[in-house]
């Protein structure tokens, strides 16, 4: 159930007028009042002799009694709107309901008999409309301090006793909804989203991995909006507003957002601070030096953001709020990255997975003191390559960076809900699911030819490896039944001995990273990493030859003790640390 609350300025019996005439489709039917401040009030729906004009009247006697001191403000409206999936609510029902939420807000407390006058109207099966006046019939003006933030929480009860769907409790950290009317202008001009929702994902992508702020604002218009800087009387600029092309008022003139109006964080304080850190390309290129250059430039991108990003997840179960705040914000950089240089196959899941996890990245924990520099580095560094193919080590690559993409989706959710951020943990859970979606697509051709090499290894390796992946991997992780065999894991092994690891000591490595009992499908994720630590091609063909080694990895890889001279890795803690735990996915 969704309450809206509007105040307005403009005649109530223009808002009366409104609510019982058509609509403006004609939406409107059988409009009558349902409830009102005295039982008493006349209904212009359902009785011939009453107007509107009468109505309006009685609700605005109190506002005419004092005359000028009335204020600029004068009637308040709340929709409340019934999910569709809910069952029929009758007249009963909404006449319980509009009571409740006019003494939650305190438009007419329990047992005041002076309260602000109001009514409410049903026009349609699923909603009704609250009007009232904001001056009581004492002469007082109302008090209405957090009336949205209590107008929700009484509909959050509302569900909870009325068996309806129920939603998340809100933090008033969310972006501002488009309103009704930029919905049916949409609509009308063929849209199929508002120009508020198609400026703030352009604006969003413009960010991430920005250097500075004349970087930020070119990219905005690379992207073919109307930008305009604000500036003060010094001259300085103190913030911005963007307008889509063609978006005109009635008056012919374009219809100008400010960053502020499209998220909080769009503001361009909040653009300033974010980029106040730098974005050097050098981390992701020292992080990266061991990367092929027969590789494309989006593929060495992918593989340097998949470790970045693995080491991103480990704040999300530490203790430092603020720190676990900022790679939440970083993450989603790396997300809007991909999004938008992502191959076809993927990118209306991968788009959806970055409009998601956008209200993840924002909460009343503000991201401040932690260096997210490597996360926009990895973000700047995806543009920088420009789009990916969906084929060869291009989508091989890119399905590394998706499996990590989909662990990171999963620790914000349980970063979230441990803190009761009910909207955020949802916003990071719907990201996994998309994540996993275009996973799925960009993993299939490459796991398929891992697949294939796998059952092809001579009869006595597979058994070695088999014999390898039974010793290191937990018990309950290790099921040998036709459903998960190891195939793609083996043939990983098997490339990376022949690189000069020793599959054992590299496996524990991988193994030690991070827990895996949040791992949908365990071999998916180990093939992943181990391609990454021995820096092993993605998208292995036919005839890829094997590496013989190379430098400059993220994590340095398992040798075979005695002939690279490595020292073995560190041993397994025996219990791993509870904070580290992930839900599964």
């Amino acid at each position: 159930m969704i309450p809206k609350i509007r105040y307005g300025t403009r005649s109530t019996y223009g808002l009366v007028r409104y609510l019982f005439g058509p609509g403006k489709r004609d939406e409107h039917t059988d409009q009558h009042l349902v409830a009102s401040w005295n039982d008493y009030a006349p209904d212009p729906g359902r009785n011939p002799d009453h107007t509107i004009a009468q109505l309006a009247a009685q609700l605005d006697q109190p506002v005419k009694a004092i005359g000028n001191r009335a204020p600029e403000k004068t009637f308040w409206h709340c929709s409340v709107r019934a999910d569709p999936g809910d069952r029929h609510l009758d007249d009963n029902d909404w006449v319980t309901i509009a009571r409740r939420i006019v003494r939650a807000v305190g438009i007419a407390p329990e047992g005041d008999t002076a309260a602000c006058r109001w009514v409410a109207v049903r026009h349609a099966d699923d909603h009704i409309h609250i009007a009232a006046t904001l001056v009581r019939q004492d002469g007082r003006r109302a008090d209405l301090k957090f009336d949205k933030r209590k107008a929700q929480a009484e509909a959050r009860q509302i569900e909870r006793d009325y068996g309806l769907r129920q939603l998340n409790p809100g933090d008033s950290t969310a972006a501002k909804a488009p309103t009704s009317q930029e919905r049916f202008k949409a609509e009308r001009t063929g849209r199929d989203e508002t120009p508020r929702e198609t400026l703030r994902e352009a604006v969003r992508q413009a960010l991430a991995g920005a250097a500075d702020e004349a970087e930020f604002f070119t990219r905005l218009k690379d992207k073919g909006l109307r930008v305009k800087p604000t500036l003060g009387s010094s001259g300085d600029v103190l913030g911005y507003a963007v307008a889509l092309p063609g978006d005109r008022n009635a008056k012919g003139e374009p219809i100008w957002f400010a960053g502020s109006t499209l998220a909080a964080d769009l503001s361009l304080p909040r653009v300033r601070h974010r980029l106040a850190g730098g974005t050097p390309d050098q981390i992701v290129s020292q992080r990266t030096g061991g990367a092929r250059t027969t590789w494309s430039a989006p593929a060495r991108g992918r593989r340097a953001a998949s470790g970045v990003a693995e080491r991103a997840i480990a704040p999300l179960g530490s203790d430092d709020d603020s720190a676990a705040a900022a790679q939440l914000v970083g993450i989603g950089e790396v997300l809007d990255a991909v999004a938008q240089t992502s191959p076809a196959a993927t990118r209306a899941e991968l788009a959806a997975a970055a409009r998601s996890f956008e209200r993840a990245t924002r909460s009343h924990i503000r991201a401040e003191q932690a260096d997210t520099r490597a996360l926009r580095s990895a973000a700047r560094g995806i543009i920088q390559a420009g789009g990916a193919l969906g084929r060869g080590e291009d989508g091989g690559a890119t399905a590394m960076l998706l499996s990590t993409l989909v662990l990171a989706a999963i620790a914000a959710a349980r970063w979230h809900s441990a803190r009761g951020h009910a909207q955020q943990a949802e916003a990071s859970r719907q990201t996994a699911e998309h994540l996993r979606a275009a996973y799925r697509k960009a993993a299939a051709v490459p796991l398929q030819a891992l697949h294939t090499h796998g059952r092809t290894l001579p009869e006595d390796k597979r058994r070695s490896y088999e014999i390898t992946i039974q010793a290191v991997l937990p018990h309950h992780l290790t099921r040998t039944d036709s459903e998960t065999r190891h195939d793609a894991l083996a043939a990983t092994l098997a490339q990376a001995e022949q690189a000069g690891y020793d599959p054992k000591a590299l496996l524990q490595q991988a193994v030690d990273m991070r827990e895996l009992d949040s791992a949908e499908n365990v071999n998916d994720v180990l093939v992943w990493r181990l391609r990454r630590l021995a820096d092993l091609p993605a998208q292995p063909g036919p005839t890829s030859p094997l590496p013989k080694g190379s430098t400059g990895r993220t994590v340095p890889p398992a040798r075979r003790p005695g002939v690279h001279g490595a020292p073995p890795p560190a041993p397994r803690p025996d219990t791993p640390d509870a904070r580290n735990r992930l839900p599964r996915r």
